[in-house]
């Protein structure tokens, strides 16, 4: 089962699948390290946890927190609390308040007006950030349809070039999605905007007619 099909849709459900600290942890886990834990340090795949929930490295005895790098770290609070916070935030129609939050939450309302900065700066960060993974692109032209006019070029300069890049999650889902307006259907135009919105090292599942996929990928 993968991360995304473990994601509850109700909060019936997120106190079913996070009804622990340790449930927490583990799809923190799993959302860290999707392919099994590597150590930051010398790259090898073998560890343990000790009684400190730190991973440690077999091979060079570098530990590591599943915490580490993220908003939860250094937090004194249960990693529950968070990810209820988290949950409530992406499911409300209309947002959460620092207010709300504190209500739900039973914290004070400084705690909750910094948790929701703190989560919004994330998510807008992680909105910004390139493409990664498997990534399917198209073009597409918009503008009016003049008659008699065919072909990927018809419509002259009434129609602009749209790229539409979208991120493609293991289940098959669509997941973050990119627009761009290349200056033309050039090569080089359309490989600058691919490289401009999708990390290096992606899979590019690219239309047929696209330049080489050695120059368009990043």
């Amino acid at each position: 089962m993968s991360v995304d099909d473990r994601f509850p849709r109700s909060m019936a459900e997120f106190e079913d699948v996070f009804s622990s600290e340790a449930a927490c942890r583990e799809y923190l886990f799993s959302v860290r390290w999707p392919k099994g834990w590597r150590c930051p340090a010398c790259g090898a795949m073998r560890g343990w946890r000790n009684v400190r929930e730190l991973v440690e490295c077999r091979a060079c005895g570098r530990q590591s927190s599943v915490t580490a790098g993220t908003i939860f770290h250094g937090t004194k609070r249960p990693l529950r609390l968070w990810f209820k916070a988290i949950f409530l935030m992406v499911t409300q129609k209309n947002g959460v308040s620092a207010k709300a939050l504190q209500g739900f939450l039973g914290v004070s309302y400084p705690t909750a007006w910094t948790w929701l900065q703190k989560l919004r700066r994330a998510m807008g960060n992680r909105r910004h950030e390139p493409l990664g993974g498997v990534v399917e692109v198209d073009d597409a032209y918009w503008g009016g349809h003049r008659k008699g006019e065919r072909g990927r070029r018809k419509g002259g300069g009434t129609k602009d070039l749209i790229l539409v890049a979208v991120e493609v999650a293991a289940n098959g889902k669509a997941g973050r999605l990119r627009l761009a307006r290349p200056p033309d259907h050039g090569a080089k135009s359309l490989t600058d905007a691919v490289r401009k919105h999708i990390a290096q090292g992606s899979q590019d599942r690219s239309h047929p007619w696209r330049a080489p996929r050695t120059t368009a990928r990043c």
